[in-house]
């Protein structure tokens, strides 16, 4: 049985593409065929095997899932988020899921401590954090390059905001 605990989510099928049975993956990870993505089905995490792939956008990759030959089919998948088993993540990457960053400080070099991540809001291509610091709360936008380093011991992520936009 795949445990939640054992995937990382990479993205989120939008719809079917076509009538042969291709789906829209909203996503920045990127695949290839010889993965297998898990979605949720009905509370059991549930292994897709990828027939092919094909680059839409530079966020959407068009994915044809084994045995799945019509819109119809697809469509039992729109709307669901799509994870990889972490093994199948590449060894060296320090990637962390939306969800497992919940909890962690925020630190800012210039401002200090700006509060706890409460929320990731990653429905839209500008991913948001909402940090809570006491009864105010901020949406931080999550910009790689603002991003100094990442404390899983400490569970901090230090941060370099550009002037101002704090102020917003």
């Amino acid at each position: 049985m795949i445990k939640r605990e054992s995937l990382f989510k990479i993205g989120q099928f939008t719809k079917p593409h076509g009538v042969k049975g291709e789906l829209s993956l909203v996503t920045d990870y990127e695949l290839s065929a010889d993965l297998y993505l898990v979605c949720e089905m009905e509370g059991i995490f549930v292994p897709f095997f990828i027939e092919t792939l094909r680059s839409k956008s530079h966020t959407v990759t068009l994915v044809k899932i084994e045995d799945m030959d019509t819109a119809e089919q697809a469509s039992r998948l729109a709307g669901k988020e799509v994870f990889l088993p972490r093994e199948m993540i590449e060894e060296e990457s320090d990637l962390l899921a939306w969800d497992e960053i919940i909890g962690y400080q925020v630190v800012d070099r210039e401002q200090g401590p700006l509060g706890t991540i409460t929320a990731v809001d990653d429905s839209t291509m500008n991913v948001l954090w909402a940090v809570q610091d006491g009864e105010r709360e901020r949406l931080i936008p999550v910009v790689e390059e603002w991003i100094d380093e990442i404390d899983p011991e400490k569970r901090q992520i230090h941060i370099r905001v550009p002037e101002g936009l704090l102020e917003l």
